[in-house]
């Protein structure tokens, strides 16, 4: 994208927050009788008359804001998501939404790239990444009905909305096997298949980012309090977050090659993430021990984004016919898979696993044993709730339906 383009394509994702921050006042300040989509849109429609940085954004584009706060609302009240709030400047992903797919005229330029027409932003350049219905390709059931605009730290994006029909699938009769997650071993199945990777950047991306945030440290020392960031200050933030960004998005990669290939009738453990990566600081009565090694474990533990997993796995595994199952992790990885016993001290080490029950003695490896034990607890029955859909509605704190309205 042109440096004019980028230009055009920030005022409209400001122009997009903004008018959310505005819909957010008009709904606390109304009545609750009046707050109806009719109001709603009368209100957006003035705003843009009087407001002329409203007006940059198109208005399919404004009417998509509208319809995702009412949604937002509408997930809060079935307990979903929490209450919509304000949306800041520097916290809040900037985006753009192109709700119609008539309005794109996709045209593919050769093999790998394609251009798209963003309206009041012109015609745009995009990496050709998968086959898109367009052309001869697209009809009734196979089209394009919208595209978003997003900005990362490496730029703008764009994501497309493709309408497909496919076969539905047959029930899956392939093999049942467990999954143990870890951080050392991110992925251990229960017939001996491990799948690891290496780390994110190289060597040389590495050095680079200790050293900017380094500078970054360093600069940041020298500033009085409340002084705006410099320039330089700026670039190094930027650079930063450019690395990181590269970071996540070959992370992303990983996790879908990988839960592809096992997009098949899977279990794995129910994690509580949350608990997982809680602060080891403690109180001024009662301080923590080993508080910079938790911090290192949690930052390794967030990094392997064990959630997002299971998300992948839930729909690729529902797309094959499979189901996803979570069950019960307390126990999975110090109880003995051969004979069932929990005897202290089997787990030698991160890959060890030798049971100290002196009429089995079964060892091998510990990330093996784990996933051993989650197909057990599966089929012995100890299920929790399909991962694949919301069999638990899950009800915002504080936040009352009845009072929300």
């Amino acid at each position: 994208m042109s440096p004019t383009g980028v230009a055009k394509a920030d005022d409209q994702a400001h122009a997009a927050r903004t008018l959310w921050n505005l819909l957010h006042a008009w709904w606390r300040m109304m009545p609750k009788e009046k707050r109806i989509l009719a109001n709603a849109d009368a209100a957006i429609r003035q705003a843009r008359k009087d407001i002329d940085f409203l007006a940059v954004l198109p208005a399919p584009a404004a009417q998509a804001v509208l319809k995702t706060y009412f949604r937002a609302w509408k997930n809060c009240w079935e307990g979903r998501a929490a209450a919509p709030d304000f949306k800041a400047r520097f916290h809040t992903v900037m985006s753009v939404d192109i709700p119609q797919g008539r309005d794109l005229n996709i045209t593919r330029v050769h093999r790998r790239w394609g251009v798209v027409n963003v309206p009041k932003v012109g015609r745009v350049r995009f990496r050709w990444t998968k086959d898109l219905p367009v052309g001869k390709r697209a009809d009734a059931e196979n089209r394009i009905t919208g595209a978003r605009l997003v900005k990362d730290a490496l730029g703008w994006h764009i994501t497309f909305r493709v309408q497909t029909l496919e076969v539905k699938p047959e029930p899956h009769q392939g093999p049942e096997a467990g999954i143990d997650v870890g951080v050392t071993v991110p992925l251990a199945l229960s017939d001996g298949t491990t799948y690891e990777h290496g780390g994110w950047l190289t060597g040389k991306e590495k050095a680079t980012l200790l050293h900017l945030e380094q500078r970054a440290a360093q600069r940041k020392r020298y500033r009085r309090p409340g002084e705006r960031p410099s320039r330089r200050l700026r670039h190094t933030y930027d650079r930063i977050a450019g690395l990181r960004a590269k970071a996540k998005r070959r992370a992303l990669d990983w996790q879908h090659q990988t839960t592809t290939r096992i997009a098949r009738t899977v279990v794995v453990e129910a994690l509580t993430i949350t608990n997982m990566v809680k602060s080891a600081k403690g109180t001024i009565e009662e301080p923590g021990k080993n508080v910079a090694r938790k911090a290192g474990l949690n930052r390794s533990i967030a990094a392997e984004a064990w959630g997002r997993t299971v998300t992948l796995l839930a729909y690729k595994t529902a797309k094959c016919g499979g189901t996803l199952v979570r069950v019960p992790a307390p126990g999975t990885s110090r109880r003995c898979s051969a004979c069932g016993f929990t005897t202290p001290g089997s787990r030698e080490s991160q890959a060890v696993f030798v049971c100290k029950n002196l009429d089995c003695g079964w060892s091998g490896n510990a990330d093996h044993n784990g996933a051993r034990n989650v197909l057990h607890l599966y089929r012995m029955g100890l299920a929790l709730i399909p991962a694949a859909g919301r069999a638990v509605v899950r009800r915002a704190k504080r936040v009352k339906p009845t009072t929300a309205r």
